[in-house]
């Protein structure tokens, strides 16, 4: 996955650990490689991704330092470390409540609910209360506003420009892929590659990270 533009990602010093699963918490996971143990905090969608104890697997990483902090933290998909990063970037945001979001709205949902203002999606979690909502909401889309922008002309299903009047969840579902840090251009591109006529909004906005993961 590449971001050429929108919120910017903090290197970590692991890009993703693969190894054997050792253990299953609440809220993070154990994975053993090269005789590591590596105590991984996470998200409730990431840890049912894993599998079972046991099994091999892998998970996108991000090392939070503050102070006399240090902790690892790990997603089962790019999309999730991205929006875990890009949460981390709002105000008054930290690791714990940017878990429990997305514990509870996937990285679709959530580019959904910041385009079209949809603080009772963002309540859903623990500790969101209304206020820190219409944070999110309000800070996510003025680094939309920020970013380098091209024409965003819509597409039909054949991934050809049309003509106006046809369904806004084309240029909403680019929105959306650039509130998740996408630029315009490759949101564009990727939502060309999989719109269909007989797709929902949150659909295409879902299908379109795939591709953007490829």
């Amino acid at each position: 996955m590449t971001r050429s533009s929108g919120v910017a990602r903090r290197r970590s010093m692991f890009a993703y650990i693969k190894g054997r699963l050792e253990f299953k918490g609440s809220d993070y996971i154990i994975i053993e490689t090269g005789g590591i143990g590596y105590r991984i905090h996470t998200s409730l969608s990431t840890i049912e991704a894993v599998g079972s104890v046991g099994n091999e697997t892998r998970v996108y990483t991000y090392l939070y330092v503050r102070e006399d902090i240090i902790n690892l933290y790990g997603f089962a998909t790019p999309e999730e470390l991205g929006m875990f990063q890009l949460l981390l970037s709002v105000s008054g945001i930290g690791p714990k409540v940017a878990l429990s979001i997305l514990s509870s709205i996937s990285p679709s949902k959530f580019g959904l609910a910041v385009i079209t203002d949809d603080v009772k999606t963002l309540v859903k979690a623990q500790g969101v209360g209304a206020k820190m909502a219409q944070r999110i909401i309000l800070e996510l889309k003025d680094k939309m506003e920020k970013s380098p922008l091209v024409d965003v002309t819509k597409i039909d299903s054949a991934g050809q420009e049309s003509q106006a009047g046809e369904p806004s969840r084309i240029s909403d579902a680019v929105s959306a892929l650039m509130v998740l840090g996408y630029s315009a251009a490759e949101a564009k591109r990727a939502v060309a590659s999989v719109y269909s006529d007989d797709l929902d909004l949150e659909t295409i906005i879902r299908y379109a990270l795939k591709q953007l993961a490829l």
